[in-house]
């Protein structure tokens, strides 16, 4: 079996796995509710953890979709515990250098990290020389939120849906580039994804992070782009960006965007998310009681509003949960990194 069809046959089996875990994970059955209740042994072995503040490293720097679900997240957690729960940014190298710090740190429950699809599902392909293992240096906790990635353009481009646009880049040499939020990243490589599915060629343009790229395509120095849909949400709704698809198999947000399956790819499904992560060795009662805290937190009103609110979907969920989450996305990112051709020394 060619890439090609070896990485569409798991993205199938990625979109069943996804509404499988987030029919588990967000629903609010009795029998969930029962699974997160602690036992009194639980209780016991974890103490009154916490009895102090808790580090929460997050590797990319501040304003941006991980940032934002840290401290939705941290905010809800703090209130549970009646400790605060500092957020620590620790960007660079496409969020594994704050990954690294994580995986070295105390093994406590007072250093928390929140990972996700760039340090631990594409990490591991991205890097030759990774200075972490994703999942034999990290206790995985609970899955937090995913979000779509959203192809743009700026208004004056003549495309307003992903097959006008594939037409422009065959036959428009202003077309035959893009810019991407950094090389590897969960939107580099869906964009990758759409080409070679689509069977057209763009070259790719990386920049530091989302903002410049955002600025460049409301400047119209850079058509088209990708990046995830909570930083470009602003931008599409003022008017300045011309939203051409997300990368979801429907859309979460409500708001009727149009998606990469409704518009001749079928099954298309490629999400960035986030989740808790503790470093290896970190007390087992510990880890399911900041699990259950989560999805407690999580589930609650006030914090899934806030959430939805920036464009991101919640799904927690138990530390097993996770795991084979993890385990899944590890092997799908990885075929889209071969397809993408990305590497970094």
């Amino acid at each position: 079996m060619n890439n090609s069809l070896y990485f569409h046959s798991v993205f199938a089996v990625k979109q069943c796995v996804s509404k499988s875990i987030l029919l588990t994970l967000r629903g609010v059955s009795l029998a969930l509710a029962l699974s997160f209740l602690p036992s009194l042994s639980q209780a016991d072995a974890a103490g009154g953890y916490p009895e102090k503040p808790v580090r929460l490293i997050v590797p990319f720097a501040s304003g941006g979709p991980t940032d934002l679900t840290a401290r939705i997240i941290g905010e809800a957690l703090g209130r549970q515990w009646g400790q605060p729960v500092v957020i620590e940014n620790r960007p660079g190298a496409g969020g594994t250098i704050g990954a690294a710090a994580a995986a070295k740190a105390a093994p406590d429950g007072y250093t928390l990290f929140l990972g996700g699809s760039a340090t631990h599902a594409i990490a591991g392909s991205l890097y030759k020389n990774l200075s972490y293992d994703p999942q034999k240096d990290f206790e995985p906790i609970s899955a937090a939120v995913f979000y779509a990635d959203a192809i743009l353009a700026h208004p004056s481009v003549p495309a307003n849906n992903l097959q006008d646009l594939i037409k422009l880049t065959k036959t428009d040499p202003d077309y035959k580039v893009y810019g991407s939020d950094g090389n590897g990243s969960a939107s580099h490589l869906a964009m990758e994804l759409i080409k070679e599915r689509g069977k057209f060629q763009m070259d790719v343009v990386q920049y530091k992070g989302a903002a410049p790229l955002l600025n460049d395509i409301a400047g119209n120095f850079v058509k088209v782009g990708v990046t995830g849909l909570p930083a470009a949400d602003p931008f599409i709704k003022a008017g300045k960006i011309k939203l051409i698809a997300v990368t979801t198999d429907r859309d979460y947000t409500g708001q009727n965007y149009p998606t990469a399956e409704d518009q001749g790819f079928p099954g298309f499904q490629a999400t960035a998310w986030s989740g808790i992560f503790a470093p290896k060795d970190t007390p087992k009662a510990i880890i399911d009681k900041i699990s259950r805290d989560m999805v407690a937190g999580i589930n609650s009103e006030e914090t899934t509003e806030k959430l939805k609110h920036q464009g991101l979907q919640p799904f927690p969920g138990s530390p097993e949960q996770l795991a084979r989450f993890l385990d899944e996305e590890i092997k799908q990112w990885a075929v889209a990194v071969k397809i993408s051709g990305a590497q970094v020394e």
